[in-house]
């Protein structure tokens, strides 16, 4: 597994933005499309592509293009969807699909709820995006499922995580070519499973709700 925190002033600024609690919903989704993108950019640094013969207003030339098959993008429901349209930006021609996953707040263990994904995902780079990896439960399962479904080439973009949640991560994913990139690794979980500092719950952040 190879670990890699994006180290940009841009966005450890967008990032202390959503760390204030005084951050209402509207400027905290924006802000996190504008996060991802960064980190897209990041997350897409290994795509495949080919080469492609263009003609341009001087010469021809050879360049590149996104390979078949096109990557896929799976946001985990339902924080990962405010982190989106940040990644579709950045690569438009991606196709997209869909992983319900909601952890217990008692046991902290990961259950999954909704899927929408191809029967086969071999050959298929996928990119999931998670805004918390606190536990790591979560991430995982989510990574093991794609893999069932032949998944070999994940990359996981957060923008945040606890050590404890890599180690975990680190543990479960033991033969598995994943690459998580993140915007920061802070310091710990709380007793409730919760990232410090972190920024709160994601998804109330994200939709407004409590």
């Amino acid at each position: 597994m190879r670990v890699h925190v994006a180290d940009h002033p841009l966005i450890t600024h967008k990032l202390t933005v959503l760390r204030d609690v005084n951050t209402p919903s509207p400027v905290f989704r924006s802000l996190v499309e504008e996060l991802m993108t960064l980190l897209a950019y990041e997350g897409t640094r290994g795509v495949r592509v080919e080469p492609v013969d263009i003609v341009t207003p001087v010469a021809p030339t050879t360049g590149l293009r996104i390979a078949e098959p096109k990557p896929l993008i799976v946001p985990i429901l339902r924080a990962g969807l405010g982190m989106l349209e940040g990644m579709v930006k950045l690569l438009p021609s991606a196709e997209v699909g869909f992983l319900g996953m909601a952890r217990n707040e008692e046991t902290l263990e990961p259950t999954t709820y909704a899927e929408r994904l191809p029967d086969d995902l071999s050959d298929r780079q996928c990119f999931v995006l998670d805004p918390m990896l606190a536990t790591g439960g979560s991430l995982a399962a989510a990574i093991q499922f794609l893999v069932k479904r032949g998944a070999t080439d994940v990359t996981a973009i957060c923008i945040l995580a606890a050590p404890e949640g890599l180690a975990f991560l680190e543990k479960e994913l033991e033969g598995h070519d994943v690459t998580i990139v993140l915007g920061a690794l802070d310091e710990r979980l709380n007793e409730l499973g919760y990232i410090v500092p972190g920024l709160g719950d994601a998804g109330d952040r994200l939709y407004g709700t409590v």
